[in-house]
């Protein structure tokens, strides 16, 4: 089967950062699926890895997460899926990628693909998705209010990839005012689009311009993005008692600061579950159907923005050196072989 690899970490700039390869088609035991693949997405972990982790000597490591297909055949403790249907998943960071024509991935974190959209669509939505929901529902537990503070949610990076989700889930899900940050004019247009109330420009102070919105101290801040950054005026604007969560990787993060507030702070990565094989590991499954059926309901769209062209070494060195700017508007896609 064709698929995309590489042998050592390289600047995307490298011709053999990523490569064009022949694999064999891998064999579905247990809970697998194989999935015959039609699209994948890439987000910041695929650039994280590729210029970070070597693969073991002699070996190739194949990088993806997003992606969406067709079942090509089940392992035999399968019962949620059948083959032919059409899927789509984030996969598991412990093995091998989706940026393959065939891939393997658990059931346990494999969604419906929604009926409404194409494969191209539906890739741009896994990843960010399951972070998005597990961060507002599991970590933050926005459903659960912080007594005395407004009742709103600041997201930090609202126009990339998972602040374009989060928007909409928050949106569509609960009762919060969610404030949204955007540095550019398209930027800002596009997290109104998306559901934001309110979007404050997160290239000035951020503190002074949620103070002058007149909501109150919020209960909930999602940072997404250049934690390290903001982490001074997240530690002023957030309410007494509220939560705090984040997801990308500052060098340092003093967290002293929130102690006078009784702030709790969180952490989510989204392979968690199935990078320790956790008993509630179906919960992604669960939560994609989830997203699926919103999708469908016409109540969340995605967030796809651009689409580079098929899956190759090629067009997925240009799709990482997009990622690369940090200054991505929704997902990047790739679509076919």
């Amino acid at each position: 089967m064709r698929a995309v690899a590489y042998k050592v970490p390289q600047p995307i700039s490298a011709e053999t950062s990523l490569i064009d390869v022949d694999l064999p088609i891998p064999l579905a035991k247990g809970h697998d699926l194989l999935v015959e693949i039609k699209a994948v997405s890439v987000n910041p972990v695929d650039v994280k890895v590729r210029a970070g982790v070597a693969p073991a000597v002699d070996e190739l490591k194949v990088l993806g997460w997003d992606a969406a297909g067709v079942v090509k055949a089940v392992g035999p403790d399968v019962t949620l899926f059948r083959v032919g249907d059409e899927v789509f998943y984030a996969g598991a960071i412990n093995r091998p990628g989706s940026n393959a024509e065939f891939h393997l991935v658990d059931e346990r974190i494999v969604g419906h693909k929604p009926k409404s959209l194409d494969f191209a669509a539906a890739a741009a939505l896994p990843l960010t998705s399951i972070t998005a929901y597990e961060t507002l529902f599991d970590r933050l537990k926005v459903q659960d209010p912080v007594s005395g503070a407004g009742p709103a949610i600041l997201i930090i990076g609202g126009a990339g990839g998972v602040g374009s989700i989060a928007i909409q889930i928050a949106r569509t899900l609960t009762d919060l005012t969610i404030i949204a940050t955007a540095s550019r004019p398209e930027t800002q247009e596009w997290v109104k689009q998306l559901g934001a109330h309110h979007v404050v420009d997160h290239g000035q102070l951020i503190a002074p311009q949620i103070a002058a919105l007149g909501l109150g101290a919020p209960a909930f801040i999602f940072s997404t993005t250049n934690t390290g950054s903001h982490i001074t005026d997240i530690a002023e604007i957030i309410a007494p008692q509220g939560r705090f969560a984040l997801i990308d990787d500052p060098k340092t993060l003093d967290v002293v600061p929130f102690k006078r507030k009784s702030v709790s702070i969180h952490w989510e990565l989204m392979f968690t579950r199935p990078l320790f094989g956790t008993p509630d590991m179906i919960e992604q499954h669960k939560l994609l159907d989830k997203v699926s059926a919103l999708v469908d309901a016409g109540k969340i769209r995605t967030t796809l923005n651009e689409t580079v062209g098929t899956i190759n070494a090629a067009n997925l060195r240009k799709a990482h050196a997009m990622v690369e700017t940090g200054k991505m508007k929704g997902k990047v896609v790739l679509a076919g072989f």
